[in-house]
């Protein structure tokens, strides 16, 4: 394939804004479904244990569809193909506020999973591809921008609910909008194809053995991002008798610290490489579990739960970045630990609350904590992906060489 202006430094940096751009619309729609959840119960007629069935559809849909995503890029080349599963993704925000019943409901979020992950999958194996290319960190920002999206499309979202807007109508819009978005920034992501003699990757396939390892340490970094998001401010308030807007402000703290964390990151890992950034994240959020465990007071819990966040901040866009590096598919690779983080954020929630019925929130969080400490241990698996253990011989020269030789 002809060398294109995406692979000058200049066409580089416009490829990298506009990854940035997607993942900032994949976010949005996630950040706008959330806030109407409570106006899909009401409209569908489901009560709150069904509701807890229905939201397990979207993570199952996602590990389903996951692994199609490297077939249908090898096939119509990544440009397209991204903007094509974006554009499915945005659309199908639509689809769970016209659901009636429980029924409607589940299928509606299987689909909306589904192509979640295969949009996710493909966004994060253009993101790689610009990191490589770079030679510089960019996926902690990546992400970051992501967390700006969700944060946009939930504030959107607050102020229509507290219009009293039809949700249909809300969905309906911002979709539009967002896949409008969506296809102008694809137009700016490498655009790049399988070489004619390269072999497809399976449909389905088991994830490599490099995905697995490296997905227990997105595990461990997404349950503690699970349950600290879902169950924050129900243990400031029962465990500590916060006031609701106290205990409220757990999530946010949280939230906040992980999202200026990833977008301040890339410079962090480029300084002291992916396993020393890991594992001092680690430490700070094995600490701000024990701080929320031990929490004699709310503001206590209130600063844990900004340490957890500080501290798993990095860890899945690490985690993809070096999946995307560890084999001959990235996109097989990123979708393996994808799908083993989207199954930690599924059980994360239901965990924490069958341990607290068991035991008590407490002991709950110290399972958090000592999967926080597990990112200290494991953070070594990272190092496939960790740019200041490589020799110069096998640097940026050599990669950008080879990929236009033969761009995937």
């Amino acid at each position: 394939m002809a060398q294109d202006a995406t692979f000058s430094r200049e066409g580089l940096r416009r490829a990298r804004f506009a990854v940035a751009a997607v993942f900032c619309v994949h976010g949005a729609v996630t950040g706008s479904f959330a806030t109407r959840v409570p106006w899909i119960q009401d409209h569908a007629g489901v009560s709150a244990g069904q509701l807890g069935l229905a939201l397990a559809f979207p993570a199952l849909g996602a590990s389903a569809a996951m692994p199609l995503a490297g077939a249908i890029s090898h096939r119509f080349g990544a440009r397209a193909a991204l903007r094509g599963l974006l554009a499915l993704w945005t659309l199908s925000l639509t689809l769970p506020s016209l659901a009636p019943n429980i029924y409607g409901l589940c299928g509606a979020l299987f689909v909306f999973g589904a192509t979640a992950g295969m949009s996710d999958v493909a966004m994060n194996a253009l993101g790689v591809e610009v990191e490589n290319r770079l030679d510089k960190s960019i996926m902690s920002s990546l992400h970051g921008m992501w967390s700006v999206g969700a944060l946009l499309g939930s504030a959107a979202g607050t102020l229509a609910a507290h219009l009293g807007s039809d949700a249909r109508l809300h969905h309906l819009v911002a979709a539009l909008a967002l896949t409008t978005l969506g296809a102008v920034f694809c137009q700016g992501v490498l655009d790049l194809r399988s070489a004619p003699d390269e072999e497809p990757p399976p449909r389905f396939t088991l994830p490599p053995r490099s995905a697995l390892v490296i997905g227990a340490i997105g595990f461990c970094g997404v349950f503690a991002e699970g349950a600290s998001l879902d169950w924050s401010a129900v243990y400031l308030r029962d465990r500590l008798g916060a006031s609701a807007g106290l205990a409220a402000a757990s999530t946010t703290a949280f939230a906040l610290t992980m999202a200026v964390a990833r977008l301040v990151g890339d410079k962090v890992v480029d300084r002291f490489g992916a396993v020393r950034t890991v594992r001092v994240g680690g430490l700070a959020a094995t600490a701000g579990g024990a701080l929320v465990v031990a929490a004699p007071h709310p503001g206590a819990a209130l600063a844990g739960f900004g340490l957890l966040g500080l501290g798993v901040a990095v860890v899945v866009p690490l985690a993809f970045a070096a999946a995307g590096r560890s084999g001959p598919n990235p996109s097989q690779a990123i979708a393996g630990v994808a799908t083993i983080t989207y199954t930690s954020g599924l059980i994360a929630p239901s965990a924490i609350g069958a341990v607290a019925d068991v035991t008590s929130l407490t002991v709950s969080f110290g399972l958090v904590t000592l999967l926080a400490f597990g990112l200290v241990l494991g953070a070594g698996v990272l190092r496939t992906g960790d740019r200041t253990s490589r020799t110069p011989a096998g640097g940026a020269a050599d990669r950008s060489s080879a990929a236009e030789k033969n761009p995937r």
